[in-house]
Order: C-alpha cells, then sequence, then structure tokens
C-alpha cells in the first residue's frame, strides 16, 4: 500500500466516525429535547397545583439528590410541592385569575418592560405609566 492509499482509507474511516458521532449526538440531542419539554410541562403542573391520578410521585431522596446536584454546580432549585401537598390540592377547586379592584387600576410594564416600583410613596404614581 502506498502512502497516498493509507491516507485516503485514513481519512475515510476519520469520515465515518465523524458522521456517525454527529447522527449520535443530534439522536441524544433530540431526546433531552423531549425529557426537558416533558419536565417543564411537569413543573408547570407542580406550580399551578395540579397532578394527573396516575402520576407517581418523587421518592423524597431522589428530590434530595437531585437538589443537592443543581445547588452544588451553581444552578437555580425550583421549590416544588411534595407529593402530599399536590394531592391535597387537586381536590380543591383551582381558584379564577384575579381582577382588579378597579379596570385599569394595575400597572403597565413600559416600553423597556420594566415595571414601576411598588414601594415608593414620594413618587408623583401618575407619571408612572409615562415613565416606564
Amino acid at each position: 500500500m502506498s502512502a497516498n492509499e493509507v491516507l485516503a482509507r485514513f481519512r475515510a474511516e476519520v469520515g465515518h466516525a465523524v458522521t456517525r458521532a454527529r447522527r449520535a449526538a443530534g439522536e441524544a440531542g433530540a431526546r433531552n429535547a423531549e425529557l426537558r419539554e416533558r419536565t417543564r410541562e411537569l413543573a408547570r403542573q407542580a406550580r399551578d397545583r395540579r397532578a394527573e391520578p396516575a402520576a407517581g410521585a418523587t421518592p423524597g431522596d431522589v428530590r434530595e439528590a437531585a437538589t443537592g446536584f443543581r445547588t452544588e454546580r451553581g444552578l437555580p432549585v425550583e421549590r416544588t410541592p411534595e407529593a402530599a401537598e399536590l394531592a391535597a390540592a387537586a381536590s380543591q377547586p383551582v381558584p379564577g385569575p384575579e381582577v382588579p379592584a378597579f379596570p385599569g387600576s394595575t400597572a403597565v410594564a413600559g416600553p423597556s418592560g420594566q415595571l414601576p416600583r411598588a414601594g415608593d410613596d414620594d413618587e408623583d404614581f401618575s407619571q408612572s405609566r409615562i415613565l416606564y
């Protein structure tokens, strides 16, 4: 075998390996995206205190391990209710959205998306929609 043939064979093998790696990474990314979406939906249900009757609760030791993992890496840890809280909340009716006492009395975010500060009594509140 000549050096050119060896080099061509090497390049072909590397090309096949890169193709397999890209395919595997794509498949893993798709699985991770599905898992993230399912997890996001479960977290949303937990925050809203809605639980599917057939849903199994995550054991406490697994929850503690997950919390520890995220804390050690400096990731945010969202507080979700325990299974008993969810079961109790599932039996209660879901309250509707709060309606302000007077229409238009709630603050509106300005062009920057920032809401006016709620605790400053010394500001002229009549300008809050203009300033923010």
